[in-house]
């Protein structure tokens, strides 16, 4: 196993602990769900005792078996390490139940639903499965044209349903709370927490704004061809990646260059690739080399020739 595997190997393995340990220690005491096997397995729980993560180890077993039959060994491979790893740790996690910090149900419903947020979005952002319905999905999805996310809610509207005619209405909506809040984290966590933003901007004096958005900003811009469709005239498009605190900047930049400049921004879930998750081309020296013309003097003023 080389270093990027182990590194894998134990992101997966803290999303699972942080996940099961969330289960135990907010949801499970406070008669609350959680989404998937596990939801079932905290049902027959609580009529019979029975471990949750050797009921949710078990329901996998056939879903292993049809994965592995219509999906292929590929898919099982990726599936079966989280799956085994977070039925271990709902069970060794169980001594939890008897801290239950948060004893009221609404709170409790708040933070289990957060942390197992945390944890789904790890192990997912490091493309791992707990298993359980994310492989039904996958199934029917293979033969039916539908989305895996509302493949799943509706199962968990169903086993909310049973919950609430086995434990009453509030614990039903309180579950139902914890599973959003678990959801929005998850895709958090997923996407990533730092906000970048996508900016389309069209001006007739593009490449001046390219050049100051350069040397003030430090951010690399895209020129792209367009040509509007009602006047037929060839325009530059720019094309740039920003963080949130520089969009002010790249305002006040068009602003002074051509106040008729038509600009979109746009959220960007993940950006990849140099300035961002890998070093930067040093701007400055670039700069050095070049001659900053067409009216920025690189000081924020328009240069008068």
């Amino acid at each position: 196993m080389n270093r990027s595997q182990l590194e894998r190997t134990l992101g997966i393995f803290l999303g699972c602990l942080i996940s099961s340990s969330s289960i135990n220690l907010f949801l499970i005491p406070n008669h609350l769900l959680s989404g998937g096997l596990a939801g079932i397995g905290i049902i027959v729980y609580f009529l019979t005792g029975l471990p949750v993560g050797a009921q949710v180890l078990v329901y996998n077993v056939p879903l292993f078996i049809a994965a592995y039959k219509t999906l292929g060994s590929r898919y099982i491979g990726g599936v079966v390490l989280g799956t085994v790893l977070f039925s271990v740790g709902l069970d060794a996690t169980h001594f939890l139940n008897g801290l239950a910090p948060v004893p009221d149900p609404m709170l409790a419903a708040i933070f289990g639903g957060i942390f197992n947020g945390l944890g789904y979005g790890l192990l997912f952002r490091l493309d791992g499965s707990s298993g359980g319905l994310d492989i039904v999905a996958a199934i029917i999805r293979k033969y039916y044209s539908f989305n895996m996310g509302g493949v799943i809610f509706a199962f968990n509207c169903i086993i909310m349903t049973i919950s609430a005619f086995m434990f009453g209405v509030m614990p039903a909506m309180y579950t139902l709370i914890s599973m959003f809040l678990s959801a929005t984290v998850t895709d958090k966590v997923v996407a990533g927490f730092v906000h970048r933003k996508v900016i389309f901007l069209i001006s007739d004096r593009a490449e001046p704004i390219a050049e100051a958005i350069i040397h003030v900003l430090g951010r690399g811009v895209t020129y792209i061809d367009g040509e509007g469709a009602f006047t037929h005239h060839a325009k530059r498009v720019l094309f740039v990646v920003v963080t949130l605190t520089q969009i002010a900047r790249i305002k006040q930049i068009a602003d002074k260059f051509d106040p008729q400049a038509f600009m979109i921004v746009l959220d960007a879930n993940e950006v990849m690739g140099r300035g961002f998750t890998l070093p930067g081309v040093k701007i400055e020296e670039m700069l050095r080399e070049r001659v900053i013309a067409k009216g920025w003097d690189g000081k924020g003023k328009e240069s008068c020739g």
